[in-house]
């Protein structure tokens, strides 16, 4: 797969407006469901954003590519699924050539002084995110908002990054000022969940595409 088959407008950073508050969202999306949608749409509502960026990255360096669906067709799958506007789907990492996310949040921060981003993650991925590479570093650039997944209500209770930070945990009935707030400042947020997962998906043999 070569880059030139990405649109360039998946290449950049969507455009936003001095003072937005932004989500980042990134996964695999391998495939991108119902579920995905789900932790977006709890973090719009209950973040107050003005904007999230769905990030499809490239790979994943802790799951096996295998099965990894070519970037272009995680991207139009995702678009296909997507129908509010606020919901920006973007491959800017690509362009980056594959870099961690510690290192893709860096860099979003310096061209992007004037905005308040919030990384957004699912509960479920709350459990590995010490293995991350610079888990601390990420958790020391952006406010993170961990959206609840079934099965994995009481990882911020057990999870290495829980119990590190601890002291920086903002109560979910505050998450509409997570955004204002200096990093490390994390939240947990409860609601509805969807126990559809992209593993579950590909076993079946089914996509969002098929």
């Amino acid at each position: 797969m070569t880059i030139e088959r990405i649109e360039r407008r998946h290449l950049a950073m969507p455009h936003v407006e001095r003072g937005m508050a932004v989500g980042l969202f990134g996964g695999s999306f391998n495939p991108p469901h119902e579920g995905h949608l789900l932790v977006a749409e709890i973090a719009l509502r209950r973040l107050g954003l003005d904007q999230l960026w769905w990030m499809v990255t490239p790979g994943n360096p802790l799951k096996s590519r295998s099965e990894l669906a070519s970037l272009p067709d995680r991207i139009a799958m995702s678009e296909r699924l997507i129908q509010d506007p606020r919901i920006k789907v973007t491959a800017f990492e690509k362009a980056l050539g594959g870099a961690y996310t510690a290192d893709t949040l860096s860099f979003v921060k310096a061209r992007n002084p004037h905005i308040h981003f919030i990384w957004i993650m699912g509960a479920d991925s709350l459990r590995t995110f010490h293995h991350w590479q610079k888990w601390q570093e990420i958790v020391s650039t952006f406010p993170i908002a961990v959206i609840d997944r079934p099965g994995a209500t009481l990882s911020f209770l057990s999870s290495k990054m829980a119990r590190t930070f601890q002291h920086a945990r903002v109560d979910e009935t505050d998450a509409g000022t997570l955004w204002k707030r200096r990093p490390p400042a994390w939240t947990f947020i409860h609601g509805p969940r969807s126990a559809l997962s992209s593993t579950a998906i590909r076993a079946s043999g089914k996509t969002s595409d098929s």
